[in-house]
């Protein structure tokens, strides 16, 4: 008899696993030779995007009276806008004027001032410079404006009577003649006459006006110097908290900007100014006052109005007096070296430095749409912008590095 245990032959029996190890490496095997189950078919795509766009061709009315109704809002919102424009070009001066004397606030803070007493100090200096100014410099200006005006005729026919004149070349001459005449011509018409005189009542409504608009913005002037600093923490509580350090540096940083580049553009047109009335006095050149307020308007604009300023001067200097005007061309010269070299420097030390063709830019932007005070404004308004853009934009640019392949 054959024992049990014996197997067949042609069908050995299987090694039996030995360990627990073993016999879950072979139950993995199992596993992985059962083939693995299909994928189920993804769910087909919604197609309600599509009905929507279908049902809004289909209901034309309606799209074309939703677009309406935002026309009609866009026109409402821009007119609004519109109507309280002077507001907000009264806002935004006196906040820029609360800038500019910020630095000089805090120049008293220092020293150990309160702020409150630095902003009344600050404040009384400006009311003081103000009554100045209309008392002791308004009335000479608009009594030369009306010299000057009487006196154009006069200047005309001695220039064109003058040895320097008539050493030109004969074609030249021709065409300085002609225009001139017809530049006295054009003065001596009637309706000339009567726009001069509608300007004079327009100056005068305007100053009214600028008046009344002072007294506005000398208050808002005072409350946002007052409150600059909680005006800031509002500013940067509305950041996310890992953000404000960054907000508050970049902040900081660009206020200070804004307000040095507004308090020494204004100091040096004021040296200008007073470089020019100087001069006049000195050399007994006629319109003093008025002269020296136009250098003040011109040269607010940085590195051009006093290039732009010593052209126009020295061709009004040159109807009175060749000499007086070679002389006065020449020191004023003079001092744009010393201004571009020396003064200017000092003074706006802390502001940011424009490219050339960014302030010329600038200037004709800001003149264009807002006069003297775009001017003003249009120049700290573009070193911010350089400020962030330096500060933000290319420090995030530089650490997009392409990964090597």
């Amino acid at each position: 008899m054959s024992n049990s245990s014996e197997v067949a032959p042609g069908h050995p029996e299987p090694n039996p696993p030995t360990t627990r190890a073993a016999a879950a490496a072979m139950r993995t095997e199992v596993v992985a030779d059962e083939p693995e189950p299909e994928p189920e078919p993804a769910p087909p795509m919604s197609r309600e995007p599509r009905r929507g766009i279908l049902a809004a061709i289909e209901r034309p009315l309606v799209v074309a009276f939703v677009a309406t109704l935002g026309v009609l809002g866009g026109i409402v919102l821009g007119s609004a806008i519109a109507s309280i424009t002077e507001i907000l070009i009264y806002i935004i001066l006196a906040l820029f004027i609360s800038l500019g004397l910020d630095p000089v606030v805090r120049t008293l803070e220092r020293r150990g001032m309160k702020r409150g007493a630095g902003i009344g100090i600050v404040f009384g200096a400006f009311a003081l410079l103000a009554v100045a100014v209309l008392v002791f410099v308004l009335p000479p200006v608009v009594q030369q404006i009306g010299q000057f005006i009487e006196s154009i005729p006069e200047a005309i026919a001695q220039t064109l009577e003058s040895d320097w004149f008539l050493t030109l070349p004969s074609d030249l001459q021709l065409a300085v003649s002609g225009a001139l005449a017809e530049v006295a011509e054009h003065i001596h018409q009637p309706e000339t006459v009567a726009a001069i005189g509608g300007g004079v009542l327009r100056i005068g409504v305007g100053v009214a006006s600028a008046i009344t608009a002072g007294f506005i913005i000398t208050a808002l002037t005072l409350y946002f110097l007052s409150s600059l600093d909680g005006m800031k923490r509002a500013l940067y509580s509305l950041a996310p908290a890992h953000d404000r350090p960054t907000l508050s540096r970049l902040t900081e940083r660009v206020t200070a900007s804004v307000g040095s580049s507004l308090l020494g553009s204004v100091v040096l047109s004021s040296i200008n100014a007073a470089v020019v009335f100087f001069l006049h006095l000195v050399i007994g050149l006629p319109y003093p006052a008025l002269m020296a307020v136009i250098a003040f308007v011109i040269t607010l604009v940085p590195l051009f109005g006093s290039v732009i300023f010593w052209v126009f001067a020295s061709i009004v200097a040159l109807f009175s007096n060749p000499t007086q005007a070679l002389i006065f061309a020449i020191g004023y010269l003079i001092y744009i070296q010393l201004e571009s070299y020396v003064v200017s420097p000092r003074v706006m030390n802390r502001a940011i430095s424009i490219p050339a063709a960014l302030v010329l830019i600038g200037a004709l932007v800001g003149g264009t749409l807002a006069g003297v005070i775009g001017v003003l404004v249009a120049l700290p308004l573009m070193a911010s912008v350089l400020l962030i853009i330096r500060e933000v934009v290319v420090p995030k640019q530089d650490l997009k590095v392409v990964a090597p392949s």
